[in-house]
Order: C-alpha cells, then sequence, then structure tokens
C-alpha cells in the first residue's frame, strides 16, 4: 500500500457554485439595511458600501467561475453530477439576483438612477433565467442521473426552488421604471407566478428535509449551518408579497390592489412565526454542533443570506402593520445578520490566506490493486 501524492492544481479546479453564497450573504447585509425601517436604517453610505462590495465579489467570482469551466471542464461536470454539489447552482441566479436589486436600493447612490435601472435589468434578466434553469435542471438531475436516498436529504435541496422567489422579491422594485400600463402590470404579475412557482415546490421539499432530521438524526456537523437555509423561503416570501403590495397602487385594477396588501398580511404573519420557529431550532443544531466540534466551512454563509430575509420580511410586515414589534424584530434579527457575515467573512479570509478553501480534497491511501470505484457523482476514482 502506499499514499498517493498530492498533484499541483489550479487556484480555480475546485472553485464550486457554492461560492456565490458569500455574494449573496454580502450583498443581503446592504439591502437589509437599507430596508429597516427608519430612523434604524442607519447611514446609507455604509450600505452602498456593502453593495459595492458585493458587486466585486460578483465580478471576481463570473470571471473565476469562467475560468473554472473553461479549464476544468471534468470537474465542472462532476459538480454538476454530484447530488451534494449540484443545488448549490442556483446560489449564481440569487448572486446575481441580490446585487442587481441592491443596486436600486443601495447602489444607486453611488452610479446613479440610470446606472442602476440598466444594470439591475440585466442583472435581474439573467438571474431570473437562471434560477428558472436551475429549478427544472437540478430536480432532473436528481431524478434521472443522482442517486440518493431518503436519509440524505438536506436543505441544500431547498436552493434551487428558492431562486424564482428571490426572482419575485427583486422584480416590483423594476415595476416603476417600466412604461405604465400591461408592461408594468405583466411584471408584477409574473412575479407573482414566480412567488407560487417557487412556494408550491418548497412546499413539496420541506417535509421531506424535516422528516430527515427527526427520523436521522443531527446533520453532519459541517452540514449543521445549512439548516438556515430554511429561513430563505420563509424570509422570501413574506419579503416577496410585501414588496408586490407595494407596487401594485396604479398597476393591477382594483380592489386587486387592496388585495394584494390583505394578502401580505395574512401570508406574512404567519409565515414569519415559522421562520422564528425555525430559527430557534435551527440555532440549538448549531450550538450543539459547536460543543461537538464544529469548525468553520463555507457553510456558514448559511447564517448570512436566509437571516438577512428575514430582515426584509420583518420590514415588509413593519410597513404593512405598522407595528413596532415588527420594526423591533427587524432590528434584532439585523443585528444577528451582521454578526454572522463578520463571522463567515474572517473565515472566508482565514482560509483564502491559508489556501485550505481553495485546495481539494485530500485522498485516501489506495491500493495499487485495487479495482476501479465511483463515487455517488458518477466521478470515477
Amino acid at each position: 500500500m502506499i499514499t498517493a501524492v498530492r498533484p499541483r492544481t489550479s487556484r480555480v479546479r475546485h472553485l464550486g457554485p457554492n461560492w456565490y453564497a458569500s455574494v449573496m450573504g454580502t450583498a443581503i447585509v446592504g439591502s437589509a439595511g437599507a430596508a429597516l425601517p427608519a430612523p434604524a436604517n442607519g447611514p446609507r453610505e455604509v450600505f452602498t458600501a456593502v453593495w459595492a462590495l458585493s458587486l466585486l465579489l460578483l465580478v471576481i467570482l463570473l470571471a473565476a467561475r469562467a475560468a473554472h469551466w473553461v479549464r476544468h471542464r471534468d470537474q465542472a461536470r462532476a459538480h454538476l453530477l454530484d447530488p451534494a454539489m449540484a443545488p448549490f447552482h442556483a446560489c449564481l441566479a440569487m448572486a446575481l439576483l441580490s446585487v442587481g436589486g441592491g443596486a436600486l436600493t443601495t447602489g444607486r447612490d453611488l452610479i446613479g438612477i440610470r446606472a442602476a435601472v440598466a444594470l439591475d435589468t440585466v442583472l435581474y434578466t439573467a438571474g431570473t433565467a437562471a434560477g428558472l434553469a436551475a429549478a427544472v435542471a437540478v430536480p432532473y438531475l436528481m431524478a434521472v442521473r443522482h442517486r440518493v436516498e431518503p436519509g440524505q436529504a438536506s436543505p441544500v435541496w431547498l436552493l434551487p426552488l428558492v431562486a424564482p422567489m428571490v426572482s419575485a422579491s427583486a422584480g416590483p422594485l423594476l415595476v416603476p421604471h417600466l412604461p405604465p400600463g400591461q408592461p408594468r402590470e405583466t411584471l408584477l404579475l409574473a412575479c407573482l407566478a414566480l412567488f407560487g412557482l417557487s412556494l408550491l415546490a418548497v412546499l413539496l421539499m420541506l417535509p421531506l428535509v424535516f422528516a430527515r432530521l427527526i427520523t436521522s438524526g443531527p446533520l453532519p456537523l459541517a452540514l449543521t449551518p445549512t439548516l438556515f437555509l430554511v429561513l430563505g423561503p420563509l424570509g422570501q416570501s413574506a419579503t416577496a408579497t410585501g414588496m408586490i403590495a407595494d407596487a401594485a397602487p396604479g398597476v393591477v385594477p382594483a380592489p386587486y390592489d387592496r388585495g394584494l396588501a390583505v394578502f401580505a398580511v395574512l401570508y406574512g404573519v404567519p409565515v414569519m412565526g415559522f421562520a422564528l420557529l425555525w430559527l430557534a431550532l435551527a440555532t440549538a443544531h448549531v450550538v450543539r454542533a459547536r460543543r461537538h466540534g464544529m469548525g468553520f466551512t463555507l457553510t456558514w454563509w448559511a447564517f448570512t443570506f436566509p437571516v438577512g430575509t428575514c430582515v426584509t420580511g420583518a420590514a415588509a410586515q413593519a410597513r404593512h402593520t405598522g407595528l413596532a414589534a415588527y420594526e423591533a424584530l427587524a432590528l434584532g434579527l439585523y443585528a444577528v445578520l451582521v454578526a454572522a457575515w463578520l463571522a463567515a467573512a474572517r473565515g472566508t479570509v482565514r482560509g483564502l490566506l491559508s489556501g485550505e478553501l481553495l485546495a481539494g480534497p485530500r485522498p485516501a491511501p489506495v491500493v495499487l490493486a485495487s479495482a476501479t470505484g465511483r463515487t455517488t457523482s458518477g466521478a470515477v476514482r
């Protein structure tokens, strides 16, 4: 028996689509901060700077991932065929949508309203198309190419199904910039359709995740932070209904505009209640995992974007109900979001400087005479 020598590889060979979560988690810090009820939303210059950082990260990652596909097509294909990695391809769509939406909420102070509208139009179109493609392609691959068991159910499976919900909440920002009449109404109702598409798909998948958690025990330590991903469709859907209701007056005829405002409250209040329940449950699992030695991995970015959607969801309820309780909730969750971002960013920078995060998995000792095996992703080892 000999130990395989670890070959030198390109810095981007193991750069997976999960890296886009850092863009999402950074962009939501600025967008959620701008959504806080005044005067709690603080200095806009800070939120604009955070948005600029997310735009820079997006550009860098788009270039790096393009290099990954050009130079390491075999690894890119392995990522698609790996049931643990394939759902993360939806993060590209959500990164595009998050940065695009942030251009209109905070970035316009830096680049101007015309450039912000143009940038958001491009990123929203590309992000929505990519999100819809992921929502179809990833479940298809799971059905026909991946080999998954019920005990492998993971909150990561929700990612492709949440991407259209991000489009549903980001689209209303563009509605006022379209010509009056059918263009505005079409986009707004398309956002409502995307809301329904995502919501019903999540309702199909979420029971599998919860059943796996109850019947098979806690997730592996490194995957425990992904429990926070369940907050994504909850907070994002509450945000979407609020944003659609905000844009409805003068766009859809009465009484539908008022009906959408009523729906935003009747839907958002109970969903935010369940989000708080899940937040408590997920936090308890994370505390347990930390006590058992959970260290930093890129899954820590799951603490950021999903919590940020709950901030914007609570802020939407504050606008539509006028309750100070929702204002306080949004502010408290935003404090959690900032702390989570600082922890994830610190761990990522340290991992990049050490080279650990871009290193490939360490091969196990092999026997020369052994037969060739195949991984669960279909890649030969």
